[in-house]
């Protein structure tokens, strides 16, 4: 199975990057192919709504930017993972800005191999994550008809846990086509 993995966190040995690495390392043991793309590490520009992509584009951003990368990884997948700290109870700007210009390409009728969805959250308090769980549901299960493979969080001060990061290996392996 292809998985792509858009992680939204600036940190890169952070709580989210734990939790992207060790899912990783469980889904390739399984034979997965997993791509994560840092988004905090390109230059990913917001949405113009100019409608492009739309109408002279045939499905194309105008936008010359790192999306461009995305676009191609977006359509093959089989399997999308959002990882993101919470920063004022929902995923990061950065991330933000990648799932805006899904726009682009993503409807039901475009993203035809994208079957299932993931989320990871990490965030100082365990209360914070209404935002991000209401677009997910919405955005992602609801409107692409995605199938839920599950919300990871981690929470509080300091690395993930050892029971957590396994729990996410575990999850990676289990993951069938």
């Amino acid at each position: 199975m292809n998985i792509l993995l858009l992680n939204g966190s600036p940190r890169p040995k952070g709580r989210t990057a734990q939790m992207c690495s060790a899912f990783m390392e469980g889904a390739q043991s399984a034979g997965h192919t997993v791509h994560r793309v840092d988004v905090c590490r390109k230059k990913i520009a917001g949405c113009l709504a100019c409608e492009y992509c739309h109408t002279r584009g045939n499905g194309k951003c105008l936008q010359e930017d790192d999306m461009r990368e995305v676009y191609p990884l977006l359509l093959e997948t089989d399997m999308l993972v959002l990882a993101s700290p919470i920063y004022y109870h929902n995923l990061t700007g950065q991330l933000q800005c990648a799932i805006d210009r899904f726009y682009a390409v993503g409807s039901p009728r475009t993203l035809t191999r994208l079957k299932k969805a993931a989320l990871f959250l990490s965030s100082g308090d365990a209360d914070v994550y209404g935002g991000a769980l209401f677009e997910y549901e919405n955005s992602f299960l609801g409107f692409l008809g995605l199938e839920n493979m599950g919300v990871f969080t981690a929470h509080g001060g300091g690395d993930c846990t050892k029971e957590q990061l396994d729990e996410l290996k575990a999850f990676g392996a289990s993951l069938t086509d």
